[in-house]
């Protein structure tokens, strides 16, 4: 199966190791900031001077203040608290041209934004640069170990700012870049890993290894979709494989046109 990511799990103290005090001082407030919110302590890692959780959901420390603003309730999954305001209408997605120079990546590109424009949501995407945009988002690259991928949740009413996608995903075939970034453009939009508390279903084992989380007020469910996740299940999902389509579904399209449609 391919991975997202690989990153090591380790505890919250160890994540903060030989970082410089002003870096070390926002990552730890970030992290304390996602325990408080409900966030298992080994679910959060930092990769290439960045807070993940789950392995490829960005957190900034903006966000991860909003995170704590949220009273805690004892829904299950799939969002987290961070959404996109009413004033955005069009995110306009901006591949560097160092994207743009992988083929398959930037195919995936085109038809992951068609996937998000085909629900005929309140939020419309368009591959920028273009105009009209209420929102814009950073497509790039990386060549982090692992094939790890990943992008921003939404801070301030705006999506996610970025979108950073692993070059070895255009070593496969076109459903696997479709599949991924539609995944990251999910989390930019806030949704969670439809299997967030055992990433084992889509994984194949735990990854990371998720903490007991009894309450899940880190993740707050979605009305009218699945509260229990199976391969296959969800664009979502923490793994793809090679057999995902890409596509959204129905479960994927019930959670976006709650949060987004009109």
């Amino acid at each position: 199966m391919f991975k997202q990511m690989a990153v090591l799990t380790v505890t919250c103290s160890a994540l903060l190791v030989g970082c410089g005090s002003d870096a070390q001082t926002e990552q730890e407030e970030i992290v304390s900031n996602l325990i408080e919110a409900g966030f298992p302590a080994n679910d959060i890692q930092i990769a290439d001077d960045a807070v993940l959780v789950g392995g490829d959901g960005l957190v900034s420390l903006a966000a991860s203040r909003e995170m704590i603003l949220v009273p805690e309730g004892g829904l299950e999954q799939y969002r987290s608290f961070n959404i996109v305001g009413p004033s955005v209408t069009k995110i306009c997605v901006n591949p560097t041209v160092w994207f743009d120079g992988y083929p398959l990546m930037s195919q995936g590109l085109d038809l992951a934004i068609a996937n998000y424009n085909a629900l005929g949501l309140r939020i419309t995407f368009a591959r920028g640069p273009t105009t009209g945009c209420t929102a814009n988002i950073i497509a790039k690259t990386n060549t982090l170990p692992g094939g790890q991928s990943i992008a921003a949740f939404p801070s301030n009413g705006l999506p996610g700012w970025i979108v950073d996608i692993n070059i070895g995903v255009n070593a496969y075939p076109l459903n696997v870049s479709e599949q991924i970034i539609t995944h990251e453009l999910g989390h930019a939009l806030g949704l969670r890993h439809s299997d967030y508390y055992n990433t084992s279903i889509s994984c194949g084992r735990p990854y990371p290894d998720p903490e007991p989380d009894p309450e899940n007020v880190g993740a707050v469910h979605i009305p009218g979709t699945p509260t229990a996740a199976t391969p296959g299940g969800s664009v979502m999902n923490s793994c793809p494989s090679l057999e995902d389509s890409g596509n959204f579904t129905s479960g994927d399209t019930a959670a976006l046109t709650y949060l987004y449609g009109w």
